[in-house]
């Protein structure tokens, strides 16, 4: 088989398995990534795999550098990518991108053995959201509709012609309640 059709078929293999797996993104048919771990747990990672054109026949390229990733250390990374190359040259010639997420999820807990969060991401969402007040974001918002209730819209709607508007006379009944309650000057 050539290597296209390898690539054809275990891109088939790989939509079919992680179907409705939210961990699991196809980036293009030939770049794919998965989160290892949850989405709140601190010891999550995500693995990039891009198929080269000769794949599986030549290694995957296998990245860490996703912006999920930016509390790993680099020695982390660059510990679970030795690892991640170890499993590849044991693969190298079959479909493996599947072997490979597998094998980061079942080591998830050694290959994160010694990861203590970087918290440089914080402080540069802290600088982002100090710098945010200057640009004034109120005028690239709309303002929301107010909500109204289905009881508060029927009443609206019974109020109402077909165009929306209100018909002749309808606050009458209020001019002359406020008339008799302040008094005219003609009674005197």
């Amino acid at each position: 088989m050539s290597a296209n059709e390898d690539q054809e078929m275990e891109l088939e293999a790989l939509r079919s398995i992680y179907e409705g797996d939210e961990s699991f993104r196809e980036l293009s048919p030939v770049s794919f990534q998965y989160r290892i771990g949850e989405n709140g747990d601190p010891k999550a990672f995500l693995i990039e795999i891009s198929w080269t054109e000769t794949y599986p026949q030549t290694p995957p390229i296998i990245s860490m550098n996703a912006f999920f990733n930016n509390t790993i250390s680099s020695a982390v990374k660059q510990s679970i990518l030795a690892k991640l190359q170890e499993a590849v040259e044991v693969n190298l010639g079959t479909a493996m991108t599947y072997t490979l997420f597998e094998y980061a999820k079942d080591n998830k807990e050694q290959f994160m053995e010694n990861h203590h969060p970087i918290h440089s991401a914080t402080s540069i969402s802290n600088i982002i959201s100090t710098e945010a007040p200057n640009t004034a974001p109120s005028s690239k918002k709309k303002d929301k509709k107010e909500q109204l209730s289905k009881a508060q819209k029927r009443k609206l709607a019974d109020k109402t012609d077909h165009k929306g508007e209100l018909p002749r006379g309808w606050n009458w009944v209020d001019v002359v309640k406020h008339l008799s309650k302040t008094g005219s000057k003609d009674d005197e």
